[in-house]
């Protein structure tokens, strides 16, 4: 077996000699493992390796980079190594202040033995009456209220997410997205076997006379889609154009899964593209975002007739939700802790873009002031990618524009900023240090580290 470390050398010499240049992407693992003919389980332990040595940058899915270095024998780099703890721009998950203390009286109850007992039980993926009907009032709009016997449970909301794809979607099937869409969907529909079709779409979201051209180009089995506070781009879809999607769904008998993890930052609660074409709409939603991302419950809210179908997907694939969660769920649902922290995320989400305003209002930047994320499309000559290695260089991490396109052959020279995990003052700092990381390079002036923490 060939010694990971060896293998490592070898690409760290030819980072050192400029052979592999700063910003550059490395082959995915499986192609680096069959041109070097080794394992792909010893591929991986390379890479780790060179992320180690802090030689290059990247996760999974997303692609890996050649750090941006110091200047050395080969000339000047791009920048100059950072030299304090990483921020992690990359990372999206908001706390309210005093977060914990909020939460912790509604677990002592459940720590009771008899209690206990029954929390540690199985969960099945409908629930408990009282779980569904605290979930109905959390999800409710003006315009919408979801039946409480359509509603289901799993351990999170991505494992809802591929658990209504995998009972939608068959292998090989297509599933219509918007040309930018969550990372994750990416990742699931690769082990589902399906493909992704990107849709057109414009500042109002999904253009309906897309979703009506990709299905004659071959039948979608299903579209999975944000419309609100869409994430990278916080675009809101206009209730007019909900209501074209859906006579297009409704036309085509269109299946659709609507992901509203973010909805519950927009204050005017707009309704969700269920309430449009209900036969059809499967809802995604959770309380990572509202509660914390550790102790968190998925929620599921799928048309008439698709209970059982959606909950075998959920079962078989192990995704229901843990029954101590679903009971720490429903008592911060309903003694008003959940209210309380999203009016304090939401409070806080703008706060946090007046700093993206005050940081980066020089720069091309798309982002709802309801949201955590901005998505920032970059000045010239930066790549993502180079843009993505020289941030990290300073010890900020930020997610490439292509980690959320859905077309390889898009490629957008933008970012996305996730606000929500860094503390206030860290974040403004690796807000100024990026605008003059991309301000110097644009002006063709080399950019020195600046220091985070």
């Amino acid at each position: 077996m060939a010694d990971y470390r060896h293998i490592a050398d070898r690409v760290a010499g030819d980072i050192a000699s400029g052979r592999l240049r700063p910003g550059q992407r490395l082959p995915p693992q499986r192609v680096f493992a069959r041109q070097r003919g080794i394992a792909g389980s010893t591929a991986g332990r390379v890479y780790a390796e060179l992320g180690r040595r802090g030689l290059v940058v990247g996760e999974v899915g997303r692609g890996t980079f050649v750090r941006a270095a110091a200047a050395g024998p080969y000339g000047q780099a791009i920048v100059e190594a950072a030299t304090t703890a990483p921020v992690n721009l990359e990372l999206n998950y908001p706390s309210a202040r005093g977060q914990s203390e909020l939460l912790a009286p509604a677990l002592a109850p459940l720590l009771r033995p008899d209690v206990l007992t029954e929390a540690l039980r199985p969960a099945a993926a409908t629930g408990t009456a009282a779980a569904r009907e605290a979930t109905a009032e959390l999800l409710a709009t003006p315009a919408w209220r979801p039946a409480p016997d359509r509603i289901l449970f799993s351990g999170n909301a991505r494992q809802a997410i591929a658990a209504t794809l995998a009972s939608l979607v068959r292998p090989g099937g297509r599933v219509g997205v918007e040309p930018l869409t969550y990372p994750l969907v990416r990742e699931i529909a690769e082990r589902l076997g399906v493909t992704l079709v990107a849709l057109a779409a414009d500042g109002d979201g999904p253009r309906p006379e897309s979703v009506r051209a990709a299905h004659r180009t071959a039948p979608l089995s299903a579209l999975y889609l944000q419309p609100t506070l869409h994430n990278p781009t916080s675009v809101t879809t206009s209730e007019a154009r909900k209501r074209e999607i859906a006579d297009v769904v409704r036309e085509l008998g269109l299946p659709v899964v609507e992901d509203r993890i973010w909805s519950f930052l927009h204050p005017d609660s707009p309704a969700p593209l269920a309430a449009y074409a209900p036969g059809l709409v499967h809802v995604v939603d959770g309380l990572s975002k509202r509660v914390a991302p550790g102790l968190t419950v998925g929620f599921l809210v799928v048309p008439e007739g698709r209970v059982e179908a959606v909950g075998a997907a959920l079962r078989s694939g192990g995704w229901s939700a843990g029954r101590f969660a679903l009971e720490a769920g429903v008592r911060w649902m309903t003694d008003g802790t959940v209210a309380r922290l999203v009016a304090a995320k939401r409070a806080d989400a703008a706060a946090r873009q007046r700093l993206v305003g005050e940081e980066l209002g020089g720069f091309a930047v798309r982002a709802d002031p309801l949201t955590y994320y901005a998505w920032w499309e970059l000045p010239a000559p930066w790549r993502a990618d180079t843009f993505t290695a020289a941030a990290a260089a300073h010890g900020i991490a930020v997610t490439p524009g292509t980690a959320f396109s859905v077309d390889p052959k898009v490629t957008p020279d933008a970012v996305r900023l996730g606000l929500a995990s860094a503390a206030v003052p860290d974040l403004r700092r690796a807000l100024r240090t990026l605008a003059s990381l991309a301000a110097g390079a644009a002006a063709g002036t080399p950019v020195r580290g600046a220091r985070i923490g």
